[in-house]
């Protein structure tokens, strides 16, 4: 039988038999549904779970997420508190849903430090019987301050995240937990926020302002709660029923005729890749992950993988409601239920017949991005799904390199200051997007059916997609030792096995 005919059969029998939990090779899955069922969630966005009952409000004036105070007296340092704990949202009319929160808010607040800056944050783990941490995500940071799962912050403790922010790291980076075997429960639930690293000196005009967006995916039962993950869940990723921006679901921002924003998007859900295109505005992305590229690229529209960011300018330039709106995408998937996320409304900018100020242009050049200089050596990763029987069941896992992660086990061993060239390998049956911790890469070359293509526009990179098929080939340079994490985006596949350790020497 076909790869594909097996795991699709084999995902059948797993999803009907009540041993598939055991056969999971995870630490600890107490969250999820322990008899689950394929009909669990539609994943469509209709406006409704599954049962049809849930309706949530649309059309409310966008927010913007709350700054986290600085405490510190003296310039050049951010000092501040953040605690995780459970918390309760309104997001239908008369529900109550339980969450996990930062500061009482998910999203977490909004964090504005400077390049230059020395960062102090006390986490604080008020979640319950959960270990947790805190993982910079894509953040120039030292390793033993990266939040990896090795470094967990146990129940009811507090430690202190302290780093600086080196020259040149501005940019769109977010934070979220890491534990080992509870990452994915942990953000699905609402711990994920978004910390914007600026450049005292920014080419961006500042009459463009400077809007965060983060996206996230919403499940919702009946009652309100918030359900555990099904085996298709586990399968191909968390997509919840409703996509929230800044946790509202459509809301509405209102600027005058020929307006520009500035718009940084975060992809902060598990397992959704969200086409994106304004419907009456048109685009021109000025940065990826690890901030500005080299100059400003038009674009008809955009794919941004789980974890990945990227920076727009927009022009209403045209009276009426201009609507960013989710396009086709296939990333692949096993089983029945399959999102048809196609068509969905996340934002609506209402343009009025106000003329706008007249505005600077966008500069022609952004910043210099120096390309890494040739590997000194090349590393092959190759990802698989695997599916199995054995003598108690299914067994099924998200590999790399034939291995299923292991906590004690160190995969690859670098060099601290040495280019090297990874070959990405995708020959599992849907997309996996690809995050390294501790630095940005360079994306040089995509291959798919033999056809060779480069990235349109040169980029600091933390995340990339890696189609199913495709193989991605980056330059990649860690500048400090210390143990780091590669892994899977999708987080429900970087529990069930989809991540490695690298160790960076000096």
């Amino acid at each position: 039988m076909h790869r594909r005919g097996f795991l699709a059969a084999g995902l059948a029998t797993v999803l009907a038999g009540p041993r598939a939990l055991a056969q999971m090779k995870m630490d600890d899955m107490s969250g999820m549904d322990p008899m689950p069922g394929m009909s669990g969630h539609a994943g469509h966005d209709m406006g409704a779970t599954s049962q049809g009952t849930t309706l949530l409000p649309e059309g409310a004036a966008l927010r913007e997420l709350p700054l986290l105070a600085n405490e510190a007296r003296r310039p050049g340092l951010f000092k501040a508190r953040l605690t995780a704990e459970p918390a309760v949202a309104r997001f239908a009319e008369g529900q109550d849903t339980p969450i996990l929160a930062y500061n009482g808010q998910s999203p977490g607040p909004l964090i504005e430090a400077f390049e230059g800056d020395r960062v102090e944050i006390t986490f604080a783990n008020r979640i319950g019987e959960e270990a947790s941490t805190i993982h910079w995500h894509g953040m120039p940071v030292p390793a033993d301050q990266d939040g990896n799962p090795m470094d967990p912050v146990a129940a009811g403790t507090d430690r202190i995240y302290a780093f600086v922010l080196p020259e040149g790291s501005a940019g769109s980076y977010w934070y979220h937990p890491h534990p080992h075997g509870k990452t994915a429960e942990q953000v699905y639930r609402g711990l994920a926020g978004a910390f914007v690293v600026k450049s005292k000196v920014d080419p961006v005009p500042a009459e463009y302002g400077d809007t965060v967006l983060v996206l996230t995916d919403l499940r919702l039962a009946a009652d309100g709660s918030m359900p555990g993950n099904t085996m298709s869940d586990l399968m191909n990723g968390r997509v919840g029923d409703h996509v929230l921006v800044n946790g509202q679901k459509n809301p509405q921002l209102s600027v005058a005729e020929g307006a520009r924003r500035r718009l940084r998007l975060y992809n902060a859900t598990n397992a959704r890749f969200l086409k994106l295109a304004f419907d009456g505005a048109p685009m021109t992305i000025i940065g990826a992950d690890g901030g500005l590229i080299e100059a400003p690229v038009a674009a008809e529209d955009i794919l941004i993988g789980p974890g990945e960011r990227i920076e727009l300018v927009v022009a209403f330039d045209r009276p009426g409601p201009a609507t960013l709106k989710t396009l086709p995408y296939d990333r692949g998937w096993m089983g029945p239920g399959r999102p048809a996320d196609a068509g969905l409304t996340l934002l609506t900018v209402n343009v009025s017949q106000t003329p706008a100020e007249v505005l600077p242009p966008l500069p022609e050049r952004l910043r210099p991005i120096a390309p890494l200089p040739a590997p000194a050596r090349s590393r092959r990763l190759v990802f698989t799904e695997t599916m199995a029987m054995n003598a108690s069941g299914m067994e099924m896992g998200f590999l790399i390199n034939g291995r299923a992660f292991d906590m004690a086990r160190v995969d690859i061993v670098t060099k601290a200051g040495e280019t090297e060239l990874w070959e990405i390998v995708n020959q599992a049956d849907m997309d996996h997007p690809f995050h390294v911790h501790g630095t940005q890469f360079q994306v040089i070359a995509h291959e798919r059916d033999g056809t060779v293509s480069k990235p349109r526009y040169l980029a600091w990179k933390d995340t990339v997609n890696v189609a199913r098929g495709e193989t991605v080939r980056l330059l990649l340079r860690q500048e400090r030792p210390g143990p780091r994490m590669y892994h899977c985006h999708i987080l429900e596949h970087e529990q069930l096995g989809m991540m490695g350790v690298l160790d960076v020497q000096a």
